[in-house]
Formats: structure tokens, C-alpha cells, sequence
């Protein structure tokens, strides 16, 4: 891994860019959190609102019966968009503001929500498969939140939870670096998720040294009543910009 350290300071988006992005070391992995955290404390009250703000509104929209997992689904990528937006900004010594949440219902919004209906088509096939698997009550008993002994047998719960994290896996290569290509580089719908999956397939080194980081930093985040994910959550999201710059953008 590289020498870094949390004071680093961001690197400005400079350099050609990449269309079907580059392979970089496994470090980078690190260094991803390492300058997400550097943008998080040029303005860390706003993105600390921006994530709450975020926070409430999957929360209401996933209250909607039926609809509202999937809505989130759809709607997430547009979200991301303009957080991708305002993490330019910051990072080409702007500011991030509130109103960058909502960029993408301004920008490529069509694009966009052809994104998000990949996603959402995505995780219904998920779903179709993980019920195939161990049933569609026991899907959804563990959707709701059952736990073993209310109709939820642990090693169902165990198939259905491993089945999801394995199928998604590929969704997300897909997604996560979409938004971005679409509203920074104006890259067709297709073509973003299709350069976003390869862009995370060739760098599946650094994405494993960041899976592990991030995965120890979220149970950390969790001893001291869950606060520590006001700062993980909005890291979380500067580092999806910070990988997508240094694949895309450097060199």
C-alpha cells in the first residue's frame, strides 16, 4: 500500500480521460478512503447533512408498500449523480452544497434514470432467484427483517443472505461508477455501466483492499451507537468519486 495519511490533501481531477478506464495497484484501494476523507473535511457539516438528508429520504420512500425498495432503486443513481456533481466542485477547490443532492433531477436525468431502471431490474431478478432458491416466503420473512424461529430457519436466512451478496456483487460493478461517467463525462447510459463493470473487474485488487478497509471502518462505526456512520456514510460516497478520478481521470 501506498504511504498515505488522513491528512492528505485531495487530488485535483486532472489528466486524460480514460473511457475504459485503467488498472491501477492494490493500494489505491486504500488511498480511495485515504482522499475521500480529505474531501470530507474540507466541509464535513455539510456532508454530515447531506448524508441525513439522504438517510430520511430512502427511509420515507422505503416506507411505501410494495414500491419502495424498488423506488430506492431507481432513484439512487440519480442521487449519487449529484453528489458525484458535488464532489467535483469540492474537489476543484468549489464547495459541495445541499442542493447538489438533487443535480441529477436537473442533469442527464433521462440517462440517469435508465440506470436506475437497470438497477431496479437488477435486484427484481435477484429476488426471482433467491426465492427460487429457498422460497418466496422465506425471502420474504428476511426482507421484513424475521429472524430464525418466526418462520425463518438460520440456514435459509444463511442461503437467502449469501445468494444476495454473491448476485449483487455484478450489479454494483455495474452501477458504481455509472453516474459519474454519465453526468461528468457524458457517457451513454450502456456504455457507462458497461465501462463501469470492466473498470471494477480489472481492479478487483484494489476493490478487495477497499471492500476489507471499509468493512472493518463500518463495525467501528457501529460501537459508539452507530455515529460514527455520520462520517463513513459521506466517506463512503467521496470514495466512489475519489476511485472513479483516479481509474477515469489520472495519469
Amino acid at each position: 500500500m501506498t504511504d498515505t495519511d488522513f491528512h492528505a490533501t485531495p487530488q485535483s481531477q486532472t489528466g486524460n480521460f480514460h473511457a475504459e478506464g485503467r488498472t491501477v495497484p492494490a493500494g489505491r484501494g486504500w488511498d480511495w478512503i485515504v482522499e475521500a476523507f480529505a474531501l470530507f473535511r474540507k466541509q464535513p457539516g455539510i456532508w454530515i447533512l447531506a448524508a441525513v438528508v439522504l438517510g430520511i429520504l430512502f427511509i420515507a420512500i422505503s416506507m411505501i408498500p410494495l414500491l419502495g425498495s424498488l423506488a430506492n432503486a431507481l432513484l439512487f443513481p440519480i442521487f449519487g449523480a449529484g453528489l458525484m456533481l458535488g464532489c467535483k466542485a469540492l474537489d476543484q477547490s468549489g464547495t459541495l452544497e445541499i442542493s447538489h443532492l438533487f443535480a441529477g433531477f436537473k442533469q442527464k436525468t433521462g440517462d440517469l434514470v435508465l440506470v436506475g431502471v437497470f438497477n431496479v431490474v437488477g435486484w427484481v431478478v435477484i429476488g426471482l432467484a433467491v426465492m427460487a432458491v429457498v422460497g418466496g416466503g422465506v425471502f420474504m420473512a428476511m426482507m421484513r427483517g424475521g429472524t430464525p424461529g418466526a418462520g425463518l430457519s438460520i440456514l435459509s436466512m444463511l442461503i437467502a443472505m449469501l445468494l444476495v451478496a454473491g448476485l449483487s456483487v455484478p450489479l454494483y460493478m455495474a452501477t458504481w461508477f455509472a453516474p459519474a461517467l454519465i453526468v461528468l463525462h457524458d457517457v451513454a447510459p450502456v456504455a457507462a455501466l458497461q465501462a463501469s463493470f470492466f473498470a471494477c473487474l480489472r481492479n478487483w485488487v484494489p476493490f478487495l483492499v477497499y471492500g476489507v478497509v471499509m468493512l472493518v471502518f463500518g463495525m467501528i462505526a457501529a460501537i459508539p451507537l452507530g455515529l460514527g456512520y455520520l462520517v463513513l456514510i459521506p466517506v463512503l460516497i467521496a470514495s466512489v468519486y475519489t476511485a472513479y478520478r483516479d481509474i477515469f481521470c489520472a495519469g
